[in-house]
């Protein structure tokens, strides 16, 4: 029995229709949640330049130039106008 593209293009929407009725009431939850947990991470691979000590500091040192580009909104979020570190500037 061939499954006309019809009745796929059907049950994609009743499929959407299902996540967004499942998903919506939790999506600004885990919205926060993923975005505590990279405020979380980031302290952590910052903790350093900070003056926090670090046991994994080696392995974190690589990952710095991918999460640059997020530090301004990271510090904003955390209530520090200016950036807290002295040797970079994002503001």
């Amino acid at each position: 029995m061939e499954i006309t593209t019809k009745t796929k293009a059907i049950w994609n929407q009743l499929k959407h229709f299902y996540d967004e009725m499942y998903f919506a009431p939790y999506r600004r939850t885990m919205l926060k949640e993923v975005r505590n947990e990279e405020d979380v991470f980031k302290l952590l691979a910052f903790s350093e330049v900070l003056g926090i000590p670090n046991p994994v500091s080696y392995y974190t040192l690589e990952l710095t130039p991918f999460m640059l580009e997020e530090f301004h909104e990271w510090h904003m979020r955390m209530g520090m106008e200016k950036s807290p570190l002295d040797g970079f500037r994002c503001c």
